[in-house]
């Protein structure tokens, strides 16, 4: 599952921050293969190929060994409770299915998929999960990599000290300072506090029985994956022999 407030922290607002196993799988891409109605979920889009075959590549990359379908993203009848409670995304555990937040925005999309999608892949702890998703993102189209790169901004600021959060704010273009804020508008729009710390709570500790120790805190722990790990020129983790 993907939270839509990315790891329970606010979308930084930079304005008011100082500055405006050896691997070897066949993957599947899945076109159509169940009924929408065998869930109650109506299909949110298309399966984006580029992305799927960054997918599969960066799963072969990160040592997955099973065949894994790239889901067909689809809204579902939770779809209330996915905005109020600030989940992005979430694999259906009974039909392996991805769905997806009907207000996710188009920039924020490639990670949600391609994170639902390391579920998919047998990946459940939730940081492992958005570190595939960021490899296949930043291994994609352009819109992916600007997704990826965006998802990461916004896991690494909290981390950081002051100093370097506003040196890193200030060096924001137009672009990325316009969808941040387009973000915090869609929680303030759609977010209920309550229901959403209640829903994460009961995730935490899920989580946290699934041997998952850091629980939802496992999220942000994609930042010390991506610092520990050594790649070469397109984004390809070096391996350990």
């Amino acid at each position: 599952m993907l939270r839509a407030a990315r790891k329970g922290e606010h979308i930084p607002d930079a304005g008011a921050q100082g500055g405006r196993e050896p691997p070897r799988r066949a993957a599947t891409i899945e076109k159509s293969g169940r009924s929408v109605a065998q869930v109650g979920s109506t299909p949110a889009a298309s399966i984006p190929r580029a992305l799927a075959e960054a997918f599969d590549g960066a799963v072969r990359d990160t040592g997955g060994e099973r065949a894994v379908v790239a889901g067909l993203p689809k809204h579902s009848l939770l779809d209330w409770y996915f905005r109020r409670a600030a989940v992005s995304g979430m694999t259906d555990p009974f039909f392996l299915e991805t769905l997806v937040a009907s207000d996710v925005l188009p920039f924020e999309r490639p990670m949600v998929l391609a994170h639902e999608w390391s579920h998919l892949a047998g990946i459940a702890h939730e940081g492992e999960a958005n570190f595939v998703a960021w490899i296949a993102c930043v291994r994609a189209t352009p819109s992916d990599r600007y997704s990826a790169w965006l998802s990461l901004y916004q896991d690494v600021l909290p981390s950081i000290s002051r100093g370097d959060r506003a040196a890193l704010i200030g060096r924001l273009g137009p672009g990325p300072r316009e969808d941040l804020q387009a973000i915090r508008d869609r929680f303030a729009r759609n977010v209920s506090p309550r229901v959403s710390a209640v829903g994460w709570k009961v995730y935490d500790s899920y989580l946290k029985a699934n041997r998952v120790e850091s629980g939802v805190a496992s999220y942000a722990e994609v930042v010390r994956l991506i610092l520990g790990v050594r790649f070469t020129g397109d984004w390809t983790p070096l391996r350990r022999p």
